[in-house]
């Protein structure tokens, strides 16, 4: 039997172990299959024993030894291969405590989703009973289009897990999502797999993300560059350790986690609006949200239209609502909801993240630098709370999202 896993002792990679894991890695023909080289070592650099199955395309973007080098056995690339006494698929599926398929084309999915068996991974796929998880990558149109969306929620009504994809650089040179989760954060899913953690069944948590744009003019607004990964993050955990969740959403291009109920919200004060009217029903709230601490007076009827070369524009701000302070106040000295904000600062981080802590009157304030937690898929964070600072290294934004909902479940077990 595979054993849980655990979290390692460390402030710089607190990954979580697959010590005693069996693993089956697949990998699918298109350019992100160089970073299942990357994967496939961080699999086995956590304990796992890992066996790769590729598609002939697959071949064409990395090569077979490679993964005979960092695995130990060569791939299977052929439904007939002639090392295993047996059927190839048949074997590989039940020797396998989860199945990995890293990088998952529009093909694959397609091809997946209807049953197809014609090579030796769709075969496996169709075989395994265990755990069957995919990371998605393509071209961001690819993966908007109607007929990819329709594979993915055939396989998610199927039971599959899904982990990215995540918005950023393609090889085609744009930017959009579409772009493979990195591997160290694949590597957390899986072991997040096995956690058979279902410590928040029965609890609600309520969790805001991304930015708040507060507009100027029919076409113009105010915004930042949260990209809400942390708390997408953190709706994506909650809900598989069993809570309802309830995600306010700012204005992102990410997909919804399965299981999530999600709000979708511009600006402040339509973020503070959702969120009080479902405060008192939360066990625990994350502010992770960036909202604009300050809006436009006023919003002009048109478009704002360029003066002469020498005059300036000149808007007047006001105010936001501060809404992690007021729902501290709210709160006040209850036991719940368990109330976590963010502090994401450019100097003097945690005395900021202190005064923070008291100020709104939370359980518990997240602080990272800007450089080190905006817009990218890993985090470097401190936990601020009543006994002191934690720091917790870089580590995945999956990973500290777990570690949050940690300190949830904990206060939540002991109230």
């Amino acid at each position: 039997m595979m054993r849980g896993v655990t979290t390692e002792d460390s402030t710089t990679h607190r990954a979580r172990t697959l010590e005693g894991s069996r693993l089956v890695l697949g990998v699918s023909g298109g350019i992100a299959a160089f970073k299942a080289v990357e994967l496939a070592r961080e699999l086995g650099r956590r304990g796992a024993e890992v066996r790769v199955v590729m598609t002939q395309a697959a071949t064409r973007f990395v090569g077979p030894i490679t993964f005979t080098a960092l695995t130990g056995r060569p791939p299977v690339i052929d439904l007939w291969d002639p090392s295993y006494e047996g059927e190839v698929h048949v074997e590989l599926a039940a020797w396998a405590h989860a199945l990995i398929v890293a990088p998952a084309t529009a093909n694959l999915l397609a091809r997946a989703a209807h049953g197809q068996a014609d090579d030796a991974l769709l075969a496996t796929i169709l075989c395994a009973a265990c755990p069957v998880l995919y990371a998605p990558a393509m071209h961001h149109r690819m993966w908007a289009h109607a007929a990819t969306q329709r594979s993915v929620a055939q396989l998610h009504g199927d039971g599959a897990h899904f982990i990215g994809p995540v918005s950023g650089a393609l090889a085609s040179g744009e930017t959009g999502m579409g772009r493979l989760a990195e591997p160290s954060a694949i590597a957390d899913a899986v072991a997040a797999l096995f956690t058979a953690n279902r410590d928040l069944t029965g609890r609600t948590v309520l969790i805001s993300a991304g930015p708040t744009h507060e507009d100027l003019d029919p076409v113009r607004y105010l915004g930042n560059k949260s990209t809400g990964k942390m708390g997408f993050a953190i709706a994506e955990r909650a809900a598989a350790r069993g809570a309802r969740v309830v995600l306010v959403a700012g204005p992102v291009a990410l997909p919804t986690p399965p299981g999530v109920e999600r709000i979708d919200v511009r600006s402040a004060r339509e973020m503070d609006a959702a969120l009080e009217a479902r405060f008192d029903d939360a066990d625990g709230l994350v502010m992770s949200a960036a909202v604009a601490d300050y809006r436009p007076e006023s919003l002009a009827a048109d478009k704002l239209k360029k003066a002469d070369a020498d005059d300036a524009l000149v808007v007047r701000l006001v105010q936001n609502p501060d809404i992690l302070a007021a729902l501290g106040a709210r709160r006040g000295d209850r036991p719940r909801p368990f109330l976590v904000g963010f502090a994401l600062e450019t100097r003097e981080l945690l005395s900021y993240a202190r005064a923070k802590l008291t100020k709104k009157r939370v359980d518990l304030i997240v602080a990272n630098h800007a450089e080190d937690g905006l817009g990218t898929d890993e985090n470097v964070a401190t936990l601020v709370n009543a006994d002191g600072d934690e720091p917790l290294g870089r580590l995945s934004k999956r990973a500290l999202a777990d570690i949050i909902l940690d300190r949830i479940a904990a206060r939540l077990r002991g109230a």
